[in-house]
């Protein structure tokens, strides 16, 4: 299936889906940095394009996708930052969903911030999806279901021309682990530390995590220990001795990019871009499930034929 992933980042999902066996032929993005990492990772192009006064449709109806892929930028529905649930980065999803409409592929997968729900230009997006056709699977997941060391929720809208809603919610939530992926898993009891250190959102949160559980949400911040860090009531060990932050491969890691996978440019854009990247496994499990659910219809289809 052709794939083009639009607000593609460093790539995250291209490489998810990549790995689920989809043909990428083009990635869209805007943010230098991050087309920097993209060009070094990857053979298919990926086209410097600012989605909010650029209009690309008949770009992408050349290229004739079998599925669009994208995460257009969160900022503005992220609990991390201060919520504008209309902001200029939340009309970047009114973008993407006329961009669906008018191009029309077969598939599209949106991926979002799990507070986008509660945005009206979010309810607009889903009325451009279904007025274009689309049956919607819509759901949060949580990626230490799916393979990936880290506690990060991220909400998938999937759709498919024809289909009617929740048409293969089913299939992904059966084919879960039924235990988190825990950092100590991952990473096959070869970490030298029993405790990470995550810079908390605020200090109402703890910030010691212990390996036998996933970290929490990889942000676009790495920080070290404050000296005066006050041992929060679920912090997994007092001993501040036996904690480390994590390095910034090992976020990427958390994120499950592969070792060979390629980080280029200043030190604070590759901690954003990697903060702002969805897990590789996670976009893989999407993939491949959509993979396995189109497989499962050809099947179908040949049994009526025969």
């Amino acid at each position: 299936m052709k794939l083009v992933d639009l607000f593609a980042g460093c790539g995250g999902m291209s490489l998810g889906f990549q790995n689920a066996g989809f043909d990428i032929v083009a990635a869209y993005d805007n943010w230098q940095p991050a087309i920097d990492i993209y060009r070094q990772n990857f053979n298919h192009p990926i086209h410097k394009r600012d989605l909010a006064v650029e209009d690309i449709a008949d770009e992408l109806k050349a290229l004739a996708p079998d599925i669009i892929i994208g995460g257009p930028p969160c900022q503005d529905f992220s609990i991390a930052g201060k919520l504008n649930l209309i902001g200029n980065r939340a009309n970047l999803t009114r973008i993407y969903s006329h961009f669906i409409a008018e191009v029309r592929p077969q598939w599209f997968v949106m991926e979002n911030v799990y507070t986008i729900e509660r945005s009206p230009i979010f309810t607009e997006a889903l009325e451009t999806f279904k007025n274009a056709g689309y049956g919607i699977t819509k759901h949060v997941w949580d990626a230490s279901y799916m393979g990936v060391p880290q506690m990060r929720k991220r909400y998938f809208v999937i759709g498919c021309l024809g289909k009617e809603d929740g048409f293969m919610l089913q299939l992904l939530l059966d084919g879960l682990n039924k235990e988190r992926m825990t950092i100590r898993k991952y990473f096959g009891g070869n970490f030298d530390s029993e405790f990470i250190y995550q810079h908390p959102r605020n200090y109402k949160r703890r910030g010691i995590f212990s390996i036998d559980e996933p970290c929490s949400t990889i942000r676009s911040v790495n920080r070290p220990i404050p000296s005066n860090y006050t041992i929060h009531p679920a912090d997994k060990t007092s001993d501040l001795s036996k904690v480390r932050p994590l390095t910034t491969k090992e976020r990427s890691y958390m994120q499950t990019f592969p070792e060979s996978f390629k980080f280029v440019g200043n030190h604070s854009a590759i901690e954003q871009a990697i903060g702002n990247a969805v897990p590789v496994k996670m976009a893989e499990y999407i993939g491949s499930k959509i993979k396995e659910y189109v497989s499962t219809l050809n099947r179908d289809i040949q049994k009526i034929v025969n």
